[in-house]
């Protein structure tokens, strides 16, 4: 008769519930069904884990832990991505007044994940704790009647808060995602390449074929261009470095731009220099002045020894292999008279 009112507790209301355990804990046979059911227990032999078999943790949620905490979401506000964003700037050639409107960006938007992140984190873990210790609570009042042991109890408590790491799996999976979005947009855009200036790249592009015979230029040099091109020296050394590699790989694609380029620089110095007397660059029918930059001069030489020992200084070059006599510079596309006065060069 106890046992089946034992069963009917369930199907009760509270009030009803709360009356029936009363009555229970006062009647005279209480300790008789408690040794009862403690010898059902022993024959049953339930098997409780101990402490030192608890499961090993999650490496997925180490790894987000410390993808947070790393990042300055997780534990104290360090400023975790606040040095990404700052190696970032630097990776970038400087902090120019949009990069810092960016990275103010950058460091508010992540202060809103942190803020949600704690938020969100502070309701899981007070709904875990007011799970657990409503369970606790619930154990401990039915150990006055049946035999519940503290280590249960502990089980009893572990198994909840395994239940509810799932869902703080994903909360931090959730703000995991969001950081790398934000990373996507506001840091690791600014390592995409940006084109360089018209201006600078014809600059760039203008020393590069008037050095060609070695087209390497001095941190002298590097740093004029710099200044000249509105660019850093490290930019300035990345374009020569690229510049030499593609330039080696397809030698006959730029000839052409060689060509044109000389013909701008020729064209240039004959604008400039207006009150001297002009001098007819034979390969092309473009007047130049005596005042003209070396490599131009070369160029307007008519003598043959003068012209071997230019194509020689080219073809000894680190970009003159497999040019052929007179390949360099000959005009394909550019086709302007030239002087009747002087002899073709090329």
């Amino acid at each position: 008769e106890i046992l089946q009112q034992i069963v009917g507790i369930a199907e009760q209301s509270l009030d009803e519930a709360q009356a029936k355990k009363h009555a229970l804990n006062c009647h005279r046979m209480k300790p008789a069904l408690f040794s009862v059911l403690c010898e059902i227990k022993e024959k049953t032999g339930l098997s409780v884990r101990s402490s030192q078999e608890e499961e090993p943790v999650d490496p997925q949620l180490m790894r987000l832990d410390n993808m947070l905490l790393a990042e300055g979401v997780a534990g104290p506000e360090k400023g975790g991505g606040l040095v990404a964003a700052a190696a970032a700037a630097a990776a970038s050639g400087g902090v120019s007044p949009d990069s810092s409107i960016e990275h103010s960006d950058y460091r508010h938007k992540l202060a809103q994940i942190r803020q949600i992140y704690h938020a969100e984190l502070e309701k899981y873990e007070q709904a875990c704790n007011e799970f657990t210790t409503h369970v606790m609570n619930l154990l401990r009042e039915q150990s006055r009647t049946r035999p519940v042991a503290p280590r249960e109890i502990e089980r009893m408590v572990g198994i909840i808060h395994r239940k509810f790491s799932s869902i703080q799996m994903q909360l931090k999976q959730s703000t995991c995602e969001a950081v790398m979005i934000l990373r996507s947009r506001f840091l690791d855009a600014r390592r995409k390449r940006r084109n360089f200036s018209k201006q600078a790249t014809e600059l760039l592009n203008e020393y590069f074929y008037s050095h060609l015979s070695n087209p390497y230029p001095s941190e002298e040099a590097k740093e004029q261009l710099a200044k000249q091109g509105g660019i850093t020296v490290c930019q300035v050394s990345n374009w020569f470095g690229n510049k030499r590699i593609r330039y080696k790989k397809n030698i006959g694609k730029f000839q052409e731009e060689a060509n044109i380029y000389t013909v701008k620089t020729a064209m240039s110095v004959t604008h400039g220099t207006q009150s001297e007397p002009p001098v007819t660059a034979p390969w092309m029918g473009t007047c130049t002045s005596s005042l003209s930059p070396p490599w131009v001069r070369l160029l307007s030489l008519p003598a043959p020894p003068q012209v071997e020992s230019l194509r020689h200084s080219m073809s000894q070059g680190p970009y003159g292999e497999g040019l052929a006599s007179g390949q360099l510079y000959s005009p394909r596309d550019v086709r302007v008279s030239p002087c009747p006065s002087t002899p073709q060069l090329l």
